[in-house]
């Protein structure tokens, strides 16, 4: 199994090398709305100047209203990834890092050591995790989030990386976000929105960590059309709630099919979907010898995450590829 399509999803142009063929390529291997939201013109945006400062305080101040949190405890960054690694510099000292999860919240402080469950990380330790989780789909009550924050000291955090939480704002913990919370909580616009390639992001927090780290940004942390793509989509209330259930629909869907071959599907998440086979690099290989690009992992050769198809004739699609492989 080549290293790019166990690192991340999205490894399109390398699986393209590696397959080769005709057909179009359908990508399945990450957790991002298939079907994005349709208002990012690109001739919508001035790109001779650079972004005004009100239109940065302006996105800021929509998302906020989006997640529930005054604005003083929301800054903008270029990207999620980029949030949680500047954070986790920021904070620094012991952590644990829940698995399985995001690669990337194993990098965020240095020395983060692995806990098996949730909750295995003590009051002094800061924890880290995904609510919904990435890759499983697992989601977590908020009563029971509540009670992790509760443990937290006053030398440790709760940092939750809520990249999915858009399609359940019911599972968010961002109205919890205040200067005397030791939380902290990353959001992405990409996943939901469908549109990853605006690279936009943000963090919630107190402002002990908001206030250094908008100053560690500078002045102009993100491009006019992330400002505006951003800003116009947290907006368009009638889609987001229309996108929710659709997006429930579209995951009954994909249950159906993969149970229809004899899997059962994994997750809470209607973004994606986990299954456990035999040899699941093998099913990877027979997908991607039709076109079809989904997610192996190195460390769970079981595990094969499932994106969405975007409409009945790429969920036939899909259905094809598994019954005739």
């Amino acid at each position: 199994m080549s290293s790019p399509f166990v690192w991340h999803g999205g490894a399109l142009e390398a699986a393209k090398r590696a397959f080769g063929g005709d057909a179009p390529w359908m990508d399945l291997s990450t957790g991002i709305n298939p079907d994005p939201w349709p208002g990012a013109a690109p001739d919508s945006f001035d790109w001779a100047r650079l972004p005004e400062m009100s239109a940065l305080k302006e996105l800021e101040q929509v998302a906020a209203a989006y997640f529930g949190v005054a604005p003083v405890h929301v800054c903008a960054v270029p990207g999620t990834e980029i949030g949680m690694r500047l954070v986790g510099r920021m904070l620094g000292g012991p952590a644990h890092h829940v698995e399985p999860g995001y690669r990337t919240h194993a990098e965020m402080i240095a020395g983060s050591i692995p806990a098996a469950a949730h909750d295995a990380s003590g009051t002094s330790t800061t924890l880290i995790l995904a609510n919904p989780n990435n890759p499983d789909g697992r989601t977590i009550a908020p009563a029971e989030m509540d009670g992790l924050l509760r443990k937290r000291s006053d030398t440790s955090w709760l940092l939750i990386d809520e990249a999915f939480a858009d399609v359940d704002p019911r599972i968010s913990m961002a109205s919890d976000v205040r200067d005397t919370a030791r939380l902290v909580i990353f959001r992405s616009f990409g996943k939901f929105f469908g549109l990853a390639g605006v690279r936009l992001g943000f963090v919630l927090g107190p402002r002990i960590i908001i206030d250094p780290l908008r100053s560690l940004l500078g002045a102009w942390p993100l491009s006019a059309a992330a400002l505006a793509i951003g800003t116009a989509a947290y907006q368009d209330h009638a889609w987001i709630a229309r996108t929710r259930l659709g997006l429930f629909d579209a995951a009954a869907t994909l249950d159906a099919l993969l149970t229809d071959h004899g899997y059962s599907p994994i997750g809470a998440c209607p973004l994606f979907r986990l299954i456990e086979v035999d040899d699941a690099h093998a099913l990877f290989d027979q997908l991607a010898r039709q076109a079809i690009l989904t997610r192996p992992f190195a460390d769970r050769r079981h595990w094969l995450r499932i994106g969405l198809p975007r409409d009945a004739a790429s969920f036939d699609r899909l259905d094809r590829a598994l019954r005739h492989g």
